[in-house]
């Protein structure tokens, strides 16, 4: 895909390496990303492959070795660690394989974290947006309930909510269906895309789970670190998906219908 001047998320070379001992891991060797404002992106590929530090990188929780990174036009590399605290709590909300949530918080209390950590004041109508997401996933019976008193699937329901509540331009999700039962995880892609389609929130969901692949507008492979060209990711694509579930190949260009 052709980057745009201004793609609301753009990589360029990007590299990563970590010491393991007295080797040199490289979890990202040069990847080339283009992503525009209401995509719903699916980021595809085996464990290892290096998708989970590319989201960290595009979300601000990491940093490059090497390459370079544009969020809206502007050089994260020029950010401070105050201006990436700020991109972090507005602009970005984050859904984790494993939730993340505060277990002495109750549901109410986990939606209206990234909101206590803003350093704008409080807004009078904040309690009245936090109910708002509560009912809009589903838990406004369950906003007294701590953690270990909830479903794996109403854990992420909050984990989303939470995400939302900052009302940010991205949302990034790692494995955000995994451990979950087929219908869970279908409740949980359904409020992703309702996410995409009715208020434009841009999506990058990283997975190899073949459920998410039909929800999304565009569909990337990654494989040791790098993000495949045209040809090799159909033939990815094609690996990944059940036989019953094989189509025409699906580019990295191509809309998905």
């Amino acid at each position: 895909m052709t980057a745009r001047p201004h793609s609301l998320i753009r990589l360029e070379g990007v590299e990563k390496t970590f010491p393991l001992g007295k080797t040199i891991v490289k979890a990202l060797r040069g990847a080339d990303l283009a992503i525009e404002r209401e995509e719903f992106v699916v980021l595809v590929g085996p464990s290892g492959s290096g998708k989970s530090t590319l989201l960290n990188i595009i979300g601000c929780l990491d940093t490059p070795t090497a390459g370079h990174y544009w969020l809206d036009g502007k050089a994260i590399a020029a950010a401070d660690v105050d201006d990436l605290a700020t991109i972090r709590n507005a602009r970005i909300g984050f859904v984790f394989q494993s939730f993340n949530l505060i277990p002495v918080l109750d549901v109410y209390e986990n939606i209206e974290l990234p909101l206590l950590l803003s350093p704008d004041p409080p807004k009078p109508e904040r309690r009245e947006q936090i109910l708002a997401l509560a009912e809009r996933v589903g838990l406004t019976d369950h906003l007294h309930h701590r953690p270990d008193e909830l479903s794996g699937g109403q854990r992420q329901r909050v984990a989303i909510a939470r995400a939302l509540v900052t009302q940010p331009d991205i949302v990034l999700a790692d494995e955000p269906t995994a451990n979950l039962d087929s219908e869970t995880a279908a409740q949980i892609l359904d409020l992703l895309a309702e996410l995409n389609q009715r208020y434009g929130t841009t999506i990058l969901v990283c997975t190899h789970d073949p459920r998410v692949l039909e929800r999304a507008t565009r569909i990337l492979h990654i494989a040791d670190g790098v993000i495949l060209p045209d040809d090799a990711h159909a033939a990815a694509l094609l690996s990944i998906q059940p036989a019953s579930a094989v189509a025409p190949a699906v580019t990295a260009d191509t809309p998905v219908a």
